[in-house]
């Protein structure tokens, strides 16, 4: 992302939406936006596997739960923010992921213009592949901008998207214990 660039696009906008651009108040908006921009889009400039490390599973293989993670991302369809938790679990096979390693990823993939489905998707999907686990399961909890601010205008609605491989997809024991864990307060 190139700040001068987004700077030039974000006072174009400013042009048309305000009568009076050049107002005190709107003077360095440009500028402060793009460096809003490029905390909210940084997931697309780091790879994923490059925060995780690894430890031998020393023989565990009962489940491991982080849950409550904050993320906040941005809705590609209106590019209003969209914010939340997200509760991930997952059985070990050989392997084990350092434990703050889990809300790092949550954070790159949410740091990219997403849908809460694909997020959801994207964790699930990456964490697969890079733990070989017996199971993983990933369920979000959002409220969108989108649907508070314009649209429907419900400010207490909450969307909730899971995805789930392995044990926790194919075993309802476990996915219950999953969602038991992460959802019950």
């Amino acid at each position: 992302m190139n700040p001068s660039q987004v700077e030039q696009l974000i006072q174009k906008l400013l042009q048309e939406i305000d009568p009076q651009p050049q107002r005190e108040g709107l003077v360095d908006t440009p500028h402060r936006v793009a460096e809003s921009y490029a905390k909210l889009f940084s997931g697309y400039s780091i790879d994923p596997s490059s925060l995780l490390t690894f430890f031998d599973s020393e023989h565990y293989d009962e489940m491991i739960t982080c849950r409550e993670i904050d993320f906040y991302s941005t809705c590609e369809h209106h590019l209003l923010p969209f914010y939340g938790k997200a509760h991930i679990g997952y059985i070990p096979s050989d392997k084990i992921i350092g434990l703050s390693k889990l809300p790092r990823v949550v954070e790159v993939f949410a740091r990219r213009l997403q849908n809460q489905e694909r997020l959801t998707s994207d964790i699930t999907i990456f964490l697969d592949q890079a733990l070989g686990a017996k199971g993983i399961g990933v369920v979000l909890e959002a409220t969108h901008l989108c649907m508070q601010a314009r649209g429907v205008e419900k400010q207490n609605t909450i969307v909730t998207t899971s995805s789930f491989r392995g044990l926790f997809k194919n075993n309802m024991n476990t996915r219950n214990e999953f969602l038991s864990i992460c959802l019950n307060r």
